[in-house]
C-alpha cells in the first residue's frame, strides 16, 4: 500500500453454514487481508441459529476491523468477489410483493457494517448496515472488537 493513500476503517460482519465452516471463516479472512487490507481485530467465532429462515444448519459468525484504501462501492465488490470465489452462488433476495428478504444457506456471506462514520444509502449499498442492531450474531463479535 501507499503510505500516502487515505486508510479507512471498515467494520465487517462475517457467517457460514455450510462446510466446515470454521475453515471458511478462516479462508475468508485471510482473502480479506490480501484483497482489502491489514486486518486490526477479529472476534472469536460464535455459533448461532439461523435467522430469517429455516435452516438445520446453524452459523459460525464473526467480525473483524480492516484498513482499506478502498471506496466503499469498491470494498463492496471486492467482498462480493470472494463470496463468489469461495463458493456462493446465491444472494439473500426480495420479495416484492410479500416485501419480505428470502435468505439462503450460504459458503460464505460478508457485509459491511461500518465505513469510518460515513452514511451511505444507494440501491446497491446502505452502510451502516441496516439491520446489524437487530441481530446479535453480529452485535455481539463487533462490541467485542470495538472494546
Amino acid at each position: 500500500m501507499d503510505n500516502s493513500a487515505t486508510l479507512h476503517t471498515v467494520y465487517l460482519s462475517l457467517g457460514t453454514n455450510l462446510g466446515d465452516k470454521e475453515h471458511n471463516l478462516v479462508s475468508a479472512i485471510t482473502e480479506i487481508e490480501k484483497r482489502i487490507g491489514p486486518i486490526r481485530a477479529q472476534s472469536a467465532f460464535l455459533a448461532t441459529e439461523p435467522w430469517g429462515f429455516e435452516s438445520p444448519n446453524t452459523f459460525l459468525n464473526a467480525a473483524i476491523k480492516v484498513e482499506t484504501e478502498l471506496s466503499p462501492h469498491a470494498l463492496l465488490k471486492v467482498t462480493q468477489q470472494i463470496e463468489r470465489g469461495m463458493g456462493r452462488t446465491q444472494k439473500s433476495t426480495l420479495n416484492s410483493q410479500l416485501s419480505t428478504v428470502i435468505y439462503h444457506d450460504r459458503i460464505i456471506d460478508i457485509d459491511i457494517l461500518l465505513y469510518d462514520d460515513l452514511h451511505i444509502h444507494t440501491k446497491k449499498l446502505i452502510i451502516p448496515h441496516p439491520h446489524m442492531y437487530e441481530r446479535d450474531f453480529v452485535l455481539i463479535p463487533l462490541k467485542e472488537i470495538m472494546k
